[in-house]
């Protein structure tokens, strides 16, 4: 009891001193849009947020659980073509859309997780990114979904109630709640048994079998928080950019960057895909607007030999890289008191 006693009274100024800092960067966030006026800033804070949103909802399932997918795009896709081809064709609100968006992606989930689940390691990667591949098909053949030409949401009403807005700053708003949303998500999840299940599952998954965890239950339970929160993401980039088509929400590649931002900024973390989605937008907004100009591909040279050299010097991510400093700061400032 003593042990437990100076254990909770050491862990509570650093939950203090998270809790300060977590309440300071939540009311810098929500006043920032009004120190941005450009509106190419502000649709750039936007990206930060979105691509943010994906690595938290990405970092359940390949974080948590350890189950590296490449093919989350196709949730993604699936919540914003819900919700748009819902208001489009029976003028369901685009907020009750969203969330028939998230019951749809995981219900298509948990019927492509079943079977994909049995794989391991990188088949189970390869796997996702050929449902990703046909669910693409899919669509680019689909009529009522518009094929390959997709789908253009009118803007005869603006509003809260529409989510269709003349400014940007409405959309930095959303993005900014459902970010908060996604990371109280996956807070209540590593606090809770989900959490200690799914690194269970991630770490160790004979031992965890051994002991009566039920590893594609628990898979599917991961799978389906991050397709659920995936899909919301992608409602709200339907009704951002008022069009989608195949290649703009079903593109691989996209999947490709939820999985990077996560692992960029400390895959398994609570705010790691909040760093590194910072990060990744800035170097790919700065190096397109520095090099993306000469059509050489040049900025794509950039951002990738800046990212293999976080990758090879940093393996835990830009929030491990942090941690690290700080504690090398913390020692020598105890040293310094201590030598006074």
């Amino acid at each position: 009891m003593a042990a437990k006693a100076r254990e909770d009274a050491a862990g509570r100024p650093f939950l203090n001193r998270s809790l300060v800092l977590g309440a300071i960067a939540g009311v810098a966030l929500l006043a920032l849009p009004h120190f941005v006026d450009s509106p190419s800033h502000q649709n750039l804070l936007i990206l930060i947020l979105m691509a943010a949103q994906l690595g938290v909802a990405w970092n359940i399932l390949g974080g948590f659980a350890g189950q590296v997918s490449l093919g989350h795009v196709a949730f993604f896709g699936i919540g914003a073509y819900t919700s748009t081809m819902l208001l489009m064709n029976f003028g369901l609100n685009p907020w009750i859309g969203a969330l028939v968006g998230g019951v749809v992606s995981v219900a298509v989930g948990t019927v492509i997780g079943w079977p994909c689940f049995r794989l391991k390691g990188h088949y189970f990667t390869m796997a996702t990114i050929a449902v990703a591949e046909l669910i693409q098909i899919l669509f680019n053949n689909w009529d009522l979904a518009g094929s390959a030409v997709g789908l253009t949401i009118p803007m005869d009403k603006q509003g809260i109630g529409t989510m269709i807005f003349a400014s940007k700053v409405p959309y930095y708003y959303l993005a900014l709640g459902l970010l908060a949303i996604s990371l109280g998500v996956n807070f209540w999840i590593s606090r809770s048994f989900l959490g200690y299940y799914f690194r269970a599952i991630k770490d160790e998954p004979d031992a965890a079998r051994s002991l009566g965890v039920s590893l594609t239950k628990y898979k599917l339970v991961a799978l389906g928080f991050s397709t659920f929160l995936a899909a919301l993401g992608g409602s709200l980039y339907a009704q951002k950019e008022l069009y989608i088509d195949p290649n703009s929400v079903l593109h691989t590649g996209l999947s490709i960057k939820m999985a990077l931002v996560s692992i960029l900024g400390g895959v398994g973390s609570l705010f790691g895909p909040v760093v590194g989605a910072t990060a990744f937008t800035l170097i790919e907004e700065g190096s397109r607007i520095a090099f993306g100009g000469t059509g050489r591909g040049t900025d794509m040279i950039v951002q990738a030999v800046i990212i293999i050299a976080i990758a090879v010097y940093k393996p835990s991510g830009l929030l491990g890289w942090g941690k690290e400093l700080w504690s090398r700061f913390a020692r020598r400032s105890s040293k310094g008191e201590g030598q006074a």
